[in-house]
């Protein structure tokens, strides 16, 4: 049995359903995020784990126990709110202290243990100052701190890094994996950033409102989405409204407007209308046709170039067809291309997912 077991949850407020019918397991010592956009039931479920709101049906169970009649203070979860709640009339030691007092832990422990916490999120020498001294990576620390001294069973992260700047974010990023690391404790992170959800997470679950539209491994979300939503949501996209209308060896042909390429993905099984997902990094572009490459070949116009430093993003014109978004690494030549200029772009076979249509998705 995993350590944490969702087993089709719902939860409604009047008649909008927040979160209907989760299932998800999680393993022990796993980084596990719930991602998705605003309202989509990610923060109503992590609430629901931490005992701050309970179900309207279906159960979670921890460790094989049924978690239904226990209150958040009884239960071995701790949770790390994206406000911090940090004590402000408290120094950063006092801070960490306190569910340790709560707990009746003897006074003569706490020192220890509090020192161990601070001293496991890098701020060893930070226990006099209070929060009105510390930046916002610091007092983040400071709550994750607080969450880990009673060495809970699993720990709750909701937006943690939300407020901070864009730097200091993907240096929390790294500790937070760091520190999960360490500690061996089973980690449920709740954020809207795909970036973040990708950098951070064994494995992720992408939530729509109120279900679960694919659970997997970064990599295979990634590359291999289930639906349009997560391919759209996850990454940059480019996705056409698309019909099978042949077989080709090894794959299908399929059409999109005017646009016909081969397929060698998986195909959804039954259909003949599909959306057609090419991540922009998968196309290649040359100025010169090339010769013999097993690939589909598009004649375009470059109709923009946005410079993002390292990376450029090409909006290509077909004739007849879609516009297109490449995105490639930088040099001289290829940031100076004017708009008009003729180019192939090559897709690989593979590159070219083939999705159920949106008309066809269900709950």
């Amino acid at each position: 049995m995993s350590l944490l077991e969702i087993r089709n949850v719902t939860r409604r407020f009047g008649d909008f359903t927040a979160v209907d019918r989760v299932s998800l397991s999680i393993e022990a010592g796993e980084f596990f995020t719930l991602l998705g956009p605003s309202g989509c039931g990610k923060t109503t479920l992590l609430r629901m784990i931490a005992g701050f709101d309970l179900p309207d049906g279906g159960s979670i169970f921890l460790n094989g126990t049924d978690l239904a009649d226990r209150p958040p203070e009884d239960r071995p979860v701790r949770t790390v709110f994206q406000s911090y709640a940090l004590f402000p009339h408290m120094t950063v030691e006092g801070n960490v202290a306190f569910p340790l007092k709560m707990a009746k832990t003897p006074a003569a422990a706490i020192p220890t243990k509090v020192a161990a916490a601070l001293e496991d999120v890098r701020l060893v020498g930070f226990g006099k100052r209070y929060p009105n001294e510390l930046s916002g990576g610091q007092k983040q620390r400071v709550a994750i701190a607080r969450a880990l001294v009673t060495h809970p069973t699993v720990l709750l992260l909701d937006e943690p890094l939300a407020a901070l700047d864009a730097k200091l974010r993907e240096e929390m990023q790294i500790e937070l994996i760091n520190l999960q690391k360490e500690v061996g404790i089973t980690f449920v992170y709740v954020t809207h950033d795909q970036t973040e959800a990708l950098a951070l997470s064994h494995r992720i679950a992408v939530m729509n409102t109120g279900h679960v539209e694919q659970e997997d491994e970064p990599s295979r979300i990634y590359g291999f989405p289930r639906t349009r939503f997560v391919a759209d949501f996850i990454g940059a996209s480019n996705l056409l409204a698309g019909a099978i209308v042949g077989a080709a060896p090894a794959g299908v042909i399929v059409r999109a407007g005017a646009l016909e390429l081969r397929s060698t993905g998986p195909t959804p099984a039954g259909a003949l209308t599909v959306t057609v997902l090419i991540r922009p990094e998968r196309i290649r572009l040359t100025a010169a046709p090339p010769h013999g490459a097993d690939v589909n070949r598009l004649a375009v116009r470059v109709a923009d170039v946005v410079y993002l430093g390292e990376d450029l993003q090409v909006l290509l014109d077909l004739d007849g067809g879609p516009t297109l978004t490449a995105s490639l690494k930088a040099t001289s030549a290829e940031k100076d291309w004017a708009p008009g200029t003729a180019l192939t772009a090559c897709i690989a076979p593979d590159d070219v997912r083939l999705l159920p249509a949106p008309e066809a998705v269900t709950p």
